[in-house]
């Protein structure tokens, strides 16, 4: 049987970066999309180059970038196996806060593109029995003071298990990580207390080694010291 391959959208950084790491050790062929692509080469190198990762420049709210994506992963791998769904970025709360187009983009980013990237890959995740994953958050679980990027992360939350229930026979598990505070890109300072991003990639690569028969439906990691 083919070495399994583990697609990862929002690779370039962070908890796609640190689960791209986690998914090579494990023993996994990984295909890395993100909008930076020199990011995205150094670290598919860092995995022992186009044999075992391939870099990918996808925007994630164009389903062209998102058919290709897919279709580059079959050409070159033959296979899908694991999607996760990571892409997404955040905005200050305050709906007087940021602007109307940083808005924009992260709802789009957020929502839309994760159902892009959902709608493209499933066809191959059915064909393999396999899993799908999708980065939600604490804030997709209660509501924030003046949050849009919670009300985007409770779109998530609702599209996993939305799609949990569509593929219910078919064999594919889907599973929605929710990470509390951890240190990525989405803050400019390292929160205190925060989680390393390898401590939610260690969470995905827990769910996706379960038996076929089980599927961890939801993983809500906080640090040990978050309140809320």
């Amino acid at each position: 049987m083919p070495e399994p391959v583990f697609l990862i959208t929002g690779a370039s950084s962070g908890i796609g970066a640190a689960t791209a790491r986690r998914a090579a050790e494990a023993g996994y062929r990984v295909v890395l999309a993100a909008r930076r692509l020199e990011q995205l080469e150094e670290l598919a190198q860092e995995l022992g180059g186009s044999q075992r990762a391939l870099a990918v420049r996808c925007d994630v709210t164009e389903w062209d970038d998102q058919q290709a994506l897919a279709g580059t992963a079959l050409d070159a791998f033959g296979r899908i196996d694991v999607v996760f769904v990571n892409a997404g970025f955040g905005a200050p709360r305050g709906f007087l806060e940021s602007t109307p187009e940083h808005w924009k983009s992260m709802v789009l980013t957020n929502v839309y593109g994760a159902a892009l990237t959902i709608r493209a890959t499933l066809p191959a995740l059915k064909d393999s029995r396999g899993h799908l994953l999708l980065t939600s958050s604490v804030a997709g679980r209660r509501v924030l003071s003046g949050s849009l990027y919670a009300a985007t992360k409770w779109a998530v939350t609702a599209m996993g298990e939305a799609v949990r229930q569509e593929v219910n026979d078919t064999g594919v598990r889907v599973t929605l990580i929710e990470p509390g505070m951890v240190d990525t890109p989405f803050f400019n300072e390292r929160p205190d207390g925060a989680l390393d991003p390898d401590d939610i990639a260690r969470a995905v690569v827990y769910a996706v080694a379960q038996p076929p028969h089980v599927d961890v439906n939801e993983i809500l990691v906080r640090p040990t010291a978050q309140r809320h």
